[in-house]
């Protein structure tokens, strides 16, 4: 039976109708999905330690991220469910970003194990992908010192662009796909991360592009924490020395610091190269190029992974 209220707004209704046709995903889930989408700031902000009440929303959010794990390690078959298993993001090179949001027919993928190397929310589910609002960050926000732009943070699809849009009309604004090409182009000038983020909560799918830097970032800051919460684009950076000048221009663009120019010779620490190509477009004497490596994982490219599963006409149309 539809729930139905004069209290609850159509884009809450629609999260709802939604939540309810996807698979394993509970009230428990449901409560957290609307909190997390609903305040994202106090969220995020607690996340990161930023926000004032951080202290004493400590204790309160870990019984409730124990309570979830617990209860998904009860429902999956295996007994390791992690944070980063059910909140994550995937790399994603600059074209690689475009392509999420230059989408105009729905689709669905389910479990891209590979692609996404988590247990759980690895799947995406496309309604309406040309709905796209772009929000103020809420990490950046968080932070005393944000880097600007702000609004930065990609929302794709529904349900959560017309929640997103509904429940923060003051901090968001619908855009079109070109506007988001737009923000996506002008965020890698400046050095930024693609992140394709999925979480449990969020229906168990894709929602968001985030653009990020080391400094604002709460995942990132997680990762170099030890929280695995970030995957491989699947590529690597691959450094010609013969065209390489030891400028060391490219260093500082790094967000993973994977760059290192040690007695006059650049280094890419391989470990610690995530894929994500900024570097690429800094370097001005052409030595730096993203490579693929099966050992870092399988690229999230939407046109190429739609080919595989659809006819070729309809492939012609992504």
């Amino acid at each position: 039976m539809r729930l139905k209220s004069p209290f609850i707004t159509p884009s809450t209704r629609a999260f709802i109708d939604e939540a309810r046709r996807t698979p394993g995903y509970s009230f428990f889930d449901l409560l957290h999905g609307y909190v997390y989408a609903r305040w994202p700031y106090l969220y995020i902000g607690i996340g990161t330690g930023e926000h004032p009440a951080a202290r004493w929303f400590a204790l309160v959010a870990s019984w409730f991220d124990r309570l979830a794990t617990r209860r998904k390690k009860h429902e999956a078959a295996e007994s390791d469910i992690s944070f980063a298993d059910t909140y994550h993001g995937k790399v994603v090179p600059l074209q690689a970003a475009e392509q999420l949001v230059h989408l105009h027919d729905g689709f669905t993928i389910h479990d891209l194990e590979q692609v996404v190397p988590y247990k759980r929310a690895r799947s995406i589910i496309m309604q309406n992908p040309d709905h796209i609002v772009v929000l103020d960050c809420p990490c950046r926000l968080s932070r005393q010192h944000p880097c600007v732009p702000v609004d930065v943070c990609l929302i794709v699809g529904d349900p959560f662009a017309s929640f997103i849009r509904e429940h923060e009309p003051r901090r968001s604004r619908w855009i079109t796909s070109e506007e988001a090409v737009a923000i996506l182009k002008a965020e890698d000038e400046r050095g930024h991360v693609h992140h394709a983020f999925f979480k449990d909560a969020m229906l168990d799918r894709f929602y968001a592009i985030c653009n990020c830097c080391e400094c604002c970032c709460g995942a990132m800051q997680a990762q170099r924490n030890g929280v695995p919460m970030l995957a491989s684009s699947g590529y690597v950076s691959q450094l010609d020395p013969d065209l390489c000048i030891a400028c060391g221009d490219c260093s500082p663009y790094c967000q993973f610091g994977a760059l290192e120019l040690v007695d006059e010779v650049n280094h890419v620490i391989y470990e610690k190269c995530m894929g994500c190509g900024v570097c690429v477009s800094k370097c001005q004497q052409g030595a730096l190029s993203l490579v693929r490596d099966e050992a870092k994982g399988v690229p999230l490219e939407v046109r190429s992974i739609m080919a595989e599963m659809v006819p070729a006409d309809y492939a012609q149309v992504l």
